[in-house]
C-alpha cells in the first residue's frame, strides 16, 4: 500500500517527465531522418553520374567506331575516283597519241599529195562545166516556157477582150470603128472581134425551195430549221409602241444557238486523262527513276557493302547485354551498386521502418 501510495504521489511529475523527454526526442528524430535523406540524396547522385559517365565512354568509342568506318570508306571512294581518274587520262593521252599518228599519216598521204590533188582538181573542172552546160539549158528551157506562158496569157486576153467588145464588130450597113472606110485594110482588131464568140453573162440561179429533212433539222445546217440572228427586220419597218423590247432582241434570244449540256460538253476520255494526269503527278513527286529489278543484272555490277554489326568479328551487340550487363572491372569503387526499387517498394519499406519507430518510441 505504500508503494501504491508513493506512485500515486509521483504519478504527476510522471506525466511530465514523459512529455518532457519526448519534445526533446523530436528534434533529434527529426534531424536524424534529414541527415539520413542528405546521405541518401548524395548517394544516388553519385550512383548516377557515375553511370552516365559510363554511359558516355561507351558512347564515345561507338561514335569512334562509326566515324574510322565513314572515314574507311570515304578513303576507299577517293582511292577509287582517283585511280579512275588516273586510268582515263591514260586513255586520253593514248588515244591523242594514236590520232595525232593516224592524222599525220592522213595529210601526208591525202591532203599535201600533189599529183592526187592534181586529179582532184582537174575532176572539179570537169563536173563544174558539165553542170554549168546543163543550167545553162534548163535556164533557156525555163526561158522559153516563160516566153509560151506569157504570149498564151497576152492571147487569152486579148481574146476575152475582143469577145468583151463584140458589140463593136462592124456589119455590112454600118462599119466598126476598128473598120474605118478611110483605111485601106481593116485594124487588127477587127479581124480579132471577127474570130471571137461573144461574151454571154450567166443567169443567177434561182434558190428553189427545198424540204429540210429531219437529219438537217436536228445538224441545224438549214436557215429554215433555225434561223440565224443576222436576219433583220426591213428598214421601214415602223417601232411598234408600247412597252415592248426591240425586235432584233428578241430574234436573237429566240433563235440563238443551242448551247450543249455539261454531259455533252465533258469529253469522253474524261477518266483517262485524269489517270494519265495523276501517273505525270506521281511521276514528278518521285524521287528515284531507277526500278528495282531483282531477276535481271541491273544489280549485279554493284558491290555489296554489309553493316557493321554483321562486318565485325565480334558479332552482332543487343540491346539489352549492353546496357543491362554488369562489368565490375568498369566499377568506380569496390562495392557493387545497390538497384533501385520501385516507387511503391519504397513507399512500403520505408512506412514499415516508420511504424516501427512510433512503436519503439
Amino acid at each position: 500500500m505504500a508503494t501504491l501510495a508513493r506512485l500515486q504521489a509521483r504519478s504527476s511529475t510522471v506525466g511530465n517527465q514523459y512529455y518532457f523527454r519526448n519534445s526533446v526526442v523530436d528534434p533529434f528524430r527529426k534531424k536524424e531522418n534529414d541527415a539520413a535523406v542528405k546521405i541518401q540524396s548524395w548517394f544516388r547522385g553519385c550512383q548516377v553520374r557515375a553511370y552516365i559517365r559510363h554511359l558516355n565512354r561507351i558512347v564515345t568509342i561507338i561514335q569512334k567506331w562509326w566515324r574510322s568506318f565513314l572515314g574507311r570508306k570515304q578513303y576507299q571512294l577517293t582511292v577509287q575516283v582517283a585511280y579512275y581518274t588516273m586510268m582515263m587520262n591514260l586513255y586520253n593521252a593514248m588515244a591523242v597519241r594514236i590520232q595525232r599518228r593516224w592524222r599525220g599519216y592522213r595529210v601526208r598521204k591525202y591532203l599535201f599529195n600533189y599529183y592526187y590533188l592534181k586529179e582532184y582538181l582537174k575532176v572539179v573542172s570537169e563536173t563544174n562545166d558539165a553542170i554549168r552546160k546543163a543550167l545553162e539549158e534548163f535556164a533557156e528551157m525555163k526561158e522559153r516556157e516563160e516566153k509560151k506562158a506569157n504570149l498564151e496569157r497576152e492571147e487569152k486576153k486579148r481574146d476575152y477582150q475582143a469577145r468583151k467588145m463584140h458589140y463593136l464588130l462592124s456589119t455590112k450597113q454600118i462599119p466598126g470603128i476598128y473598120n474605118s472606110p478611110f483605111r485601106k485594110e481593116p485594124d487588127p482588131w477587127e479581124l480579132q472581134l471577127q474570130k471571137a464568140k461573144p461574151l454571154t453573162h450567166r443567169r443567177p440561179k434561182v434558190k428553189q425551195k427545198d424540204s429540210t429533212s429531219l437529219t438537217d433539222w436536228l445538224a441545224c445546217t438549214s436557215t429554215r430549221s433555225f434561223p440565224r440572228s443576222e436576219i433583220l427586220p426591213p428598214i421601214n419597218r415602223k417601232q411598234c409602241q408600247g412597252p415592248f423590247r426591240d425586235i432584233t432582241e428578241v430574234l436573237e434570244q429566240r433563235y440563238r444557238p443551242l448551247e450543249p449540256t455539261l454531259r455533252v460538253a465533258e469529253p469522253i476520255d474524261e477518266l483517262k486523262l485524269a489517270r494519265e494526269e495523276l501517273r505525270r503527278e506521281e511521276w514528278l513527286q518521285n524521287v528515284n527513276d531507277n526500278m528495282f529489278l531483282p531477276f535481271s543484272s541491273y544489280h549485279k555490277n554493284e558491290k555489296y557493302i554489309p553493316s557493321m554489326h554483321l562486318s565485325s568479328k565480334y558479332g552482332p551487340v543487343s540491346y539489352k547485354e549492353q546496357f543491362r550487363s554488369e562489368n565490375p572491372k568498369k566499377w568506380i569503387c569496390n562495392k557493387d551498386f545497390q538497384t533501385v526499387l520501385p516507387s511503391f517498394e519504397l513507399f512500403s519499406k520505408y512506412g514499415k521502418l516508420y511504424s516501427k519507430a512510433g512503436q519503439i518510441v
